[in-house]
């Protein structure tokens, strides 16, 4: 009787941890390499840009970005370094991506967290991970550029 307890509670594990790596993502979650993520996007059907830079920040991990809407008439060389329209971000292989914006004002930094669900040479998509109806669609313009 008690190989059978203990046959049923290594069972039970087994099939506990099989579950935990399922919903983790597993095998399942894409993986996402910086490299294909750096560079110029256009966000679809808008004048919308941001750029993925390889220039590290003051911080250890971090990379700096820049955003900007030419339907604004706001354009990439008129933002002022580490002002608004720049963001410090990181990646990480699951697809998360992390973007600090900095604020000229006070030097506020304003943290947003996405998921990336589409990632190839071509094309970007994420989503916002509080608000996931925030859903964006992007085209790479051109390859790396500083």
């Amino acid at each position: 009787m008690r190989k059978f307890y203990y046959m049923a509670l290594v069972a039970l594990i087994g099939i506990a941890f099989s579950s935990c790596s399922l919903i983790g993502g597993g095998e399942n979650t894409p993986e996402f390499r910086l490299g294909d993520l750096q560079g110029l996007w256009q966000e679809t059907n808008t004048q919308h840009f941001v750029r993925f830079t390889t220039e590290l920040s003051d911080e250890t991990n971090y990379l700096y970005g820049r955003e900007w809407d030419e339907a604004e008439d706001i354009f990439e060389e008129d933002l002022l370094p580490y002002g608004n329209g720049w963001f410090k971000y990181w990646f990480e292989t699951n697809g998360k991506l992390t973007e600090i914006h900095l604020m000229d004002n006070g030097g506020a930094e304003i943290p947003k967290v996405y998921v990336v669900s589409k990632l190839t040479d071509t094309d970007l998509e994420y989503y916002e991970k509080e608000r996931t109806s925030n859903k964006f669609k992007f085209q790479k313009v051109v390859s790396v550029k500083q």
